[in-house]
C-alpha cells in the first residue's frame, strides 16, 4: 500500500475539468464507499454549471497515474465574510454527498487532502463545510480525528433524515409490512382512483418529448405550493432540465405522471441508481382533484413498479414528511461535518 504523503493532489479550478476527469470519475466512484448518483460526474457538472457559485476547487488525488480520490469542492464567502470550502452540490438539491476515495485507501486520500489544504497551493479558506454525508461514511469515522490531530476544530451534526423502504419480492408482501391502517388506505385510494376517477399513469420513455414532459413536471411542481413556486428560479429550472436530460442518457431517469380526466395531476421525478429508486422531487395540482389523493396514488404505483423490477430499495431522500412513513420509510441520517482551522 502506498504510504500517506506519496499521493499527489492536483487542484482543478476550471469548469472544463469535469470533462477532463470524466473518463475516470465514475469508475473511481463505483470503487468507493461513496457511490451515489449525486457524486457522478454528470450530476456534479450539471449542478456546477447551473447552480454553482464562487471558485471551483476540485481536487483530484493520484497515485502515479492512477486516480484514487476526488474531492469536489468550491470556495465561496458566507454571509459573515468567512471563506468556506463546501462540497459541490451543497445543499438543497443534493441529498447524499461525500468525498470520493478508492475503497481501502480512504485514510491515505484524506491525509493527502489535509496536506493540500495546509499548503500554499490551496484556495483561501477559513472552514471546510461538508454537508449531507451518509451516517456510515468512512469520512465521518476518519476525518474528524485526523483534523483534530492537526489542531483544527471539528463539529459534526445531523443534517437531515432520509426515510428508506427496503423492498420485498412482491407487492402483497410490501402491503403486509405496513400498519393495518396504512395498508387499507393505500388499497382504498388506488381503488377509488381507478374507479371513480379512471386514473392512469405512465413513465416517460424515449418515444416522448422529454423537454415537453419536464415542462409539465415543472408546472405541477410550481402548483404544489407557493414555496415550491418560489424555489423554481430560472437557474433551478435550467438545472432540472439539464439533470433530466443527463439522467435519461444514462438510464437513470424515472419521470412518472398520473392522469385523471385526460389531465396530468401529479408527477414524480425519480432517479434510479444502484438498483434503488430515489424520490427526487414531485409536483401536484391538488386543487384540480382534491379528493383523488393523486400524490399518494402515484407513489403507490411507483413502489409497485419498483418491486416488479426487483429494486432493492425505495429511497425517499432527505426530509421527514409524514407521507414517507405512511409508506413504510425507516430513517437513515445524513450529517454535516465542519472543520475550522485554528
Amino acid at each position: 500500500m502506498t504510504k500517506a504523503g506519496v499521493l499527489r493532489p492536483i487542484s482543478h479550478c476550471d469548469a472544463s475539468s469535469f470533462d477532463t476527469l470524466a473518463g475516470e470519475w465514475n469508475g473511481l466512484l463505483h470503487r468507493s464507499a461513496a457511490d451515489t448518483l449525486f457524486l457522478t460526474v454528470e450530476y456534479q457538472q450539471a449542478w456546477w454549471q447551473h447552480l454553482g457559485r464562487g471558485e471551483l476547487a476540485l481536487v483530484a488525488i493520484r497515485d502515479g497515474a492512477e486516480l484514487v480520490g476526488i474531492v469536489p469542492l468550491f470556495a465561496a464567502d458566507d454571509d459573515g465574510g468567512s471563506r468556506a470550502l463546501a462540497t459541490i452540490g451543497c445543499v438543497e438539491v443534493s441529498d447524499y454527498l461525500d468525498l470520493i476515495a478508492a475503497r481501502g485507501r480512504e485514510r491515505e486520500v484524506l491525509a493527502a487532502l489535509l496536506d493540500f489544504l495546509s499548503g500554499e497551493d490551496a484556495p483561501r479558506w477559513d472552514y471546510l463545510d461538508l454537508c449531507n454525508i451518509p451516517e456510515g461514511s468512512p469520512t465521518l469515522s476518519l476525518l474528524p480525528q485526523m483534523a483534530e490531530e492537526r489542531g483544527w476544530s471539528v463539529s459534526v451534526g445531523l443534517d437531515a433524515v432520509c426515510p428508506l423502504v427496503r423492498l420485498p419480492s412482491t407487492w402483497e408482501e410490501y402491503l403486509a409490512s405496513l400498519a393495518g391502517k396504512e395498508r387499507r388506505e393505500i388499497r382504498r385510494k388506488l381503488g377509488r382512483a381507478e374507479g371513480e376517477f379512471e386514473a392512469s399513469w405512465y413513465i416517460v420513455g424515449p418515444e416522448r418529448d422529454l423537454d415537453a414532459e419536464v415542462s409539465d413536471f415543472l408546472r405541477l411542481m410550481a402548483a404544489s405550493s407557493p414555496e415550491k413556486d418560489a424555489f423554481l428560479t430560472e437557474r433551478m429550472r435550467s438545472f432540472f432540465r439539464a439533470l433530466a436530460a443527463a439522467a435519461q442518457v444514462q438510464g437513470w431517469l424515472q419521470l412518472a405522471f398520473l392522469e385523471a380526466a385526460g389531465e396530468k395531476v401529479a408527477a414524480y421525478l425519480n432517479l434510479v441508481y444502484n438498483n434503488r429508486v430515489l424520490v427526487y422531487n414531485s409536483g401536484l395540482d391538488w386543487q384540480r382533484f382534491p379528493h383523488l389523493s393523486a400524490g399518494h396514488v402515484l407513489i403507490a404505483y411507483c413502489i409497485r413498479r419498483a418491486i416488479e423490477e426487483g429494486r432493492e430499495a425505495f429511497d425517499f431522500l432527505r426530509g421527514g414528511e409524514r407521507y414517507k412513513y405512511q409508506f413504510g420509510g425507516q430513517d437513515s441520517e445524513v450529517r454535516r461535518l465542519v472543520i475550522r482551522r485554528s
